[in-house]
């Protein structure tokens, strides 16, 4: 069992004390369809974040625009791959990728998913739900504690979307965060959009969990649009798309979160279906709006 270890302060960059953090801004997720507009008009904007995976390469375009990007603003990295709940070892190998990216570019924010995605050396394509018991947590924050130590750094730990539940579950979501948090010293990365979503697949109240959430040790907030299907039981489900703007009843639950934890650094995500750059950064100026509304 991982030695326990005291929660840390809150921070917005999840770097190691005297770092600098990602500013109380919106952000958008860095696509290539963007590059070049990005040079040229070099949009109002707090920071930019990527998808580590996408970069562990040696050089290549995406490195060519993304070291000129980063000239320019701060940057987020966001792990899609680690698989934190996986049952087996972290990759070492790709750990060992993911640091010499992170010292590569030098990014104000690290994040993953409370999720996993591989399993015996077979790599599967989505981050998938893990149950809520003890031998989870046991696993989780041994996990977490094996990538902040090798990275040198906080990372932040990001709720999921979930479709599915484990009976086998002993914890509520709410309750393994805030122990993981607890025991590791990693910080909260609030997606609003996938406890919304959640909350609405389990027939639960997305408020009452987020306020049950260690919303002290939130570093980073996620908005993302989703898609609306019934399920087999004629209720509604919605999925993860990242595929259409930021939900009217996301931004109501994400100003209400801005009044609870005040402004944080807050990333509006497109990964499918994605729009020109005018587009996003009319969303981006939506949550900069509400963002000034809680700034002291």
């Amino acid at each position: 069992m991982p030695t326990p270890a005291q929660p840390a302060p809150p921070a917005t960059g999840a770097l190691a004390p005297g770092q600098p953090g990602l500013p109380p801004r919106c952000g958008l997720g860095l696509k290539p369809e963007h590059f070049r507009s990005i040079l040229e008009t070099r949009p109002e904007l707090g920071f930019f974040e990527i998808h580590a995976e996408n970069y562990m390469v040696e050089g290549g375009p995406l490195h060519h625009y993304l070291a000129q990007i980063r000239s320019h603003y701060p940057l987020s990295l966001h792990g899609v791959g680690l698989s934190i709940g996986g049952e087996g070892g972290l990759d070492a190998a790709h750990l060992d990728r993911l640091a010499a990216l992170i010292d590569r570019y030098a990014p104000e924010s690290f994040s993953e998913h409370l999720a996993w995605s591989s399993h015996g050396g077979v790599f599967l394509d989505d981050l998938l739900p893990l149950p809520y018991d003890r031998d989870s947590l046991n696993r989780v924050c041994a996990h977490v504690d094996q990538v902040q130590t090798r990275l040198g750094r906080r990372m932040l730990l990001e709720n999921p979307a979930t479709y599915v539940e484990f009976a086998a579950s002993t914890f509520s979501e709410a309750e393994f965060i805030g122990e993981v948090v607890a025991r590791t010293g990693c910080g909260l990365l609030l997606d609003v959009s996938n406890a919304y979503l959640s909350c609405v697949n389990h027939g639960r109240d997305p408020w009452a969990f987020i306020e049950a959430l260690p919303l002290a040790a939130t570093g980073q907030i996620h908005l993302a649009g989703f898609a609306r299907d019934i399920d087999a039981a004629g209720d509604p489900l919605l999925i993860d798309t990242h595929g259409a703007p930021v939900a009217q009843a996301v931004w109501a639950l994400y100003r209400r979160v801005l009044g609870r934890v005040g402004p944080l650094p807050t990333l509006v995500e497109r990964d499918n279906d994605i729009p020109p750059l005018p587009v996003l950064l009319a969303e981006a100026r939506c949550a900069e709006g509400m963002l000034r509304e809680v700034a002291p």
